[in-house]
């Protein structure tokens, strides 16, 4: 039985309707088809697995996180291919990997000349269902005025915005010492792209929009910059997370830290949180890497898409920011739940 249900693995495939109204199709592949798989170092996928497979309520997942837990660094490769098969999961949209970070700021608990642009945390009278007040009235009306609601005030708007847009990020202070901040709530208001009205404006063209080339366009044109970041209404609030280490990675979706080039944001319509997923980016750097499903974003939808999570710092938001590449991601399921997918005229 279980042989015949392997060789089934290797060609079955299934297609359903997709929450988006398209199709979405099931393809069920064999490790050797995952391209450049065996020189991959699935000791270091296996530590980021265990990190979040605790979480998993499923019994399936669960039975998987305790067997994990027996095997050895260098036996890594074996767990995955004994008991997982790899399915690559499509839909209308072609594969796009992006990159994401943990923006570090220069920033103080107490406002001064230099740290005047405030975090703020969430005010109770945001938590209603639809939209709060805008960017625009919250920046410049006095709605957050004397509430004690600052986590810690930055000395760059332009920082400050980009922090929000990743929804989490660190404080360096004065002494030296970081204050780590998470995502806290938004007030209701849909994301706007402030890339696209620049390119709406028709001052850059698309192929030179980067969170780089935003950041130099608002700081050349301080006033100007300034009414671009209200084009986006949505406002995000912060909390301060203060039990995380500081050598690990800041909470995902998942409330557990985001490992560096080995955790990757997925669309849970598609991708369970804590599955294990096989990296194939192409571009000017291939990637070939076996990561963890342990984060979401607004913007990541898809059966194929994926935001890969590049650490802390400015090297990082540099390397990030221009990942922009197409390729494969191939979803690593439970032996069990893979052979669910297999057609019925199998």
């Amino acid at each position: 039985m279980i042989v015949k249900l392997r060789s089934l693995l290797l060609v079955g495939a299934m297609t359903t309707a997709s929450a988006a109204g398209g199709e979405t199709t099931r393809s069920i592949l064999s490790f050797n088809e995952l391209e450049g798989w065996a020189a991959d170092d699935h000791g270091a996928a296996l530590s980021v697995f265990l990190n979040t497979c605790s979480d998993l309520n499923d019994p399936d997942w669960r039975a998987l996180c305790g067997v994990a837990r027996t095997y050895e660094a260098d036996a890594a490769r074996s767990f995955f291919e004994l008991f997982f098969r790899p399915v690559l999961v499509e839909d209308d949209q072609d594969a796009l990997f992006t990159g994401y970070f943990e923006p570090e700021l220069q920033g103080s608990r107490t406002r001064t000349d230099r740290f005047k642009y405030p975090l703020y945390k969430m005010p109770p009278e945001a938590r209603v269902d639809g939209p709060w007040l805008s960017r625009r009235e919250i920046l410049s009306g006095d709605a957050m005025a004397g509430r004690g609601l600052e986590i810690a005030w930055v000395d760059d708007p332009v920082e400050l915005f980009f922090l929000q847009i990743q929804g989490s990020g660190r404080i360096r202070l004065p002494d030296g010492s970081t204050l780590r901040v998470g995502y806290g709530g938004a007030n209701g208001h849909p994301y706007r792209s402030i890339g696209a009205e620049l390119i709406r404006q028709g001052l850059l063209g698309a192929h030179e929009v980067s969170a780089q080339m935003i950041r130099a366009w608002v700081r050349k044109n301080p006033e100007a910059g300034a009414e671009l970041l209200f084009h986006n209404p949505s406002y995000v609030f912060f909390r301060e997370v203060t039990r995380v280490a500081p050598e690990l990675g800041p909470l995902g979706a998942m409330n557990r830290s985001v490992t560096k080039m080995r955790s990757v944001a997925a669309d849970p319509t598609y991708t369970p949180l804590g599955a294990p997923v096989w990296i194939e980016k192409d571009g000017k750097t291939p990637m070939r890497r076996l990561m963890i499903a342990q984060d979401t974003g607004a913007a990541i939808k898809g059966a194929q898409r994926a935001d890969i999570f590049f650490g802390t710092g400015d090297a990082a938001g540099q390397a990030a920011g221009h990942l922009k590449d197409p390729g494969r991601m191939v979803l690593l399921l439970p032996i069990q739940r893979a052979y669910a997918l297999i057609p019925d005229e199998y």
